[in-house]
């Protein structure tokens, strides 16, 4: 039995532009453990964006591989895929990228009707998780009658309701003011606490990566672990 829910061996990602290949990453390697919270810092277009979409699945890499709690996830079948990214997986962004035409509730509720649960109970457990995130009182507003922080900490909840093992966070205070930002941080770190759930954020900000338990450094491809 292993703790690991997350880990990369050998990664790399290159593209090819008229005729030219450019290397994105190179070797990466890392390991996520239950619970663990990392921070994966660099400069704009420095491949964290990349390296995040790869390790969720959602991209591929030129070469390495990337097992999530065990399973190769880019040897998978797409269905197999999807599956393994709903129940084991949770992906915040910088734009909460929540559907406009449904509910608070209804948002959340998704990944788990996607993953098979039937309606009624799967709104039951996003109303629970909502409150959760302070947004009880908002349950039944659309994105558009919520603040920016408001639906940051729905696209939380979203992230959260199917009880990953790990959360990807790209920039997720990034579109914020100071003081929302630092508010959602908290949260993630409380749920972060609370759930067990393994912590994978990606930023530009030293002063949040400062609060992480490890950060690591992309720069020129290349991941490497801060002293």
């Amino acid at each position: 039995m292993t703790d690991s829910v997350l880990s990369a061996s050998n990664l790399a990602k290159s593209f090819t532009d008229g005729g030219l290949e450019t290397h994105v990453l190179e070797n990466i390697n890392l390991e996520v453990n239950r619970g663990d919270r990392l921070a994966i810092v660099g400069s704009s277009g420095s491949g964290k964006s990349t390296l995040l979409h790869i390790l969720g699945g959602l991209d591929n890499p030129t070469q390495g591989k990337v097992l999530v709690s065990g399973q190769d996830i880019h040897a998978l079948g797409n269905k197999a895929a999807c599956r393994l990214r709903n129940q084991q997986l949770g992906f915040v962004y910088q734009f909460h990228h929540l559907l406009p035409e449904f509910t608070a509730v209804e948002n959340v509720a998704m990944p788990l009707v996607i993953g098979g649960m039937a309606p009624k109970p799967a709104q039951q457990k996003a109303r629970e998780l909502l409150d959760r995130v302070g947004l009880g009182h908002r349950l039944e507003h659309k994105p558009g009658e919520l603040s920016g922080g408001e639906r940051q900490r729905a696209a939380l909840a979203r992230a959260l309701i199917t009880g990953p093992t790990c959360l990807l966070a790209d920039e997720p205070t990034g579109n914020l003011d100071h003081r929302t930002a630092q508010s959602i941080f908290e949260l993630l770190l409380q749920l972060n606490k609370d759930l067990g759930t393994a912590l994978v954020i990606v930023t530009h900000d030293t002063e949040l990566a400062a609060k992480m338990d490890r950060t690591m450094t992309l720069m020129d491809g290349v991941l490497q672990s801060d002293a």
